[in-house]
C-alpha cells in the first residue's frame, strides 16, 4: 500500500471510531446525559459531543494499531505454522472467548448473579466476528473467513481488556462498539486501498516510462 492510501486509511478509520463514539455515547449513557437534551442544553450537548469523539478517536487509534499487529502476527503465523495456522487461530478464538466468559466471571460476578450475562456478551462477539467473516470471503476468498475471524473475536478482545478489567458497565459498551466499527471496517476497506495503491503504482510506472521515452526521442534528435 502507498502512503498516501495509508494516510487514507488512518483517517478514515480515526473518523469512524470519533463519530461512532459521538453518537452511541449518548444511547449507551443516555442515563448521564439525558438532561442536557430535557433541558435543551447546547452549549453541554456539543461539549459532550466533542469529547465522545475524543474518546472515540483513541478507541481508533486502539483499534488501528492492534489491525497492524495483528497483520504482523498473521505473517509470523503463516511461516511458523504454515497449514496449521488457520486450525491454531481456531483453537485462540475458543480461548478467547473462554476467557472472556471464565475469568470475567470468577472476578467480578455476585454470588447470586447469573453466568448468562457473561455468556451473552461472548455471544454477541463472536456473532459479530461470524458476519463480518462471511462479507470478508464474499470480498476475497474463503481461505480468508478464519483469519476475519479470529481477527474480529481475539484481537477486539485484546484491545478491550483495559475497561474489561476495570468491569464499569457504561465503559465496556462505550468501547466495545467503536472497536467492532473500526475493525470491521478495516478489515472490509482494505482491499478498496490495495487496489488504490496499484493502480497509482502502476500510472507511476507509466509515467516513468513515457518519460524515459521522450528522454530517449530527444537524446536521438540531438
Amino acid at each position: 500500500m502507498t502512503s498516501r492510501n495509508w494516510v487514507r486509511l488512518f483517517f478514515s478509520t480515526l473518523i469512524v471510531g470519533g463519530l461512532t463514539t459521538g453518537i452511541l455515547g449518548f444511547v449507551i449513557r443516555w442515563g448521564e446525559f439525558q438532561e442536557y437534551f430535557i433541558e435543551f442544553n447546547i452549549s453541554s450537548i456539543l461539549s459532550t459531543f466533542v469529547w465522545l469523539v475524543g474518546v472515540g478517536f483513541i478507541f481508533s487509534v486502539i483499534s488501528q494499531v492492534g489491525y497492524f499487529a495483528y497483520l504482523t502476527i498473521h505473517q509470523f503465523g503463516l511461516g511458523i505454522f504454515r497449514s496449521l495456522w488457520n486450525p491454531v487461530q481456531v483453537v485462540l478464538i475458543l480461548f478467547a472467548l473462554f476467557d472472556l466468559v471464565y475469568f470475567r466471571f470468577e472476578r467480578f460476578a455476585k454470588s447470586s448473579e447469573s453466568i448468562l450475562p457473561y455468556i451473552g456478551l461472548a455471544v454477541f462477539i463472536l456473532v459479530v466476528g461470524l458476519i463480518i467473516a462471511y462479507f470478508k470471503t464474499k470480498q476475497t476468498h474463503k481461505n480468508t473467513f478464519i483469519s476475519a475471524l479470529f481477527f474480529m473475536v481475539v484481537v477486539t478482545i485484546v484491545e478491550w481488556v483495559p475497561v474489561l478489567r476495570v468491569n464499569e458497565k457504561s465503559w465496556i459498551f462505550l468501547m466495545i462498539y467503536p472497536l467492532i466499527i473500526c475493525n470491521a471496517y478495516q478489515i472490509l476497506i482494505l482491499p478498496k486501498y490495495l487496489k488504490k495503491s496499484e493502480a497509482e503504482r502502476e500510472q507511476a510506472k507509466k509515467r516513468m516510462e513515457m518519460r524515459k521515452a521522450e528522454k530517449g526521442k530527444k537524446h536521438e534528435k540531438k
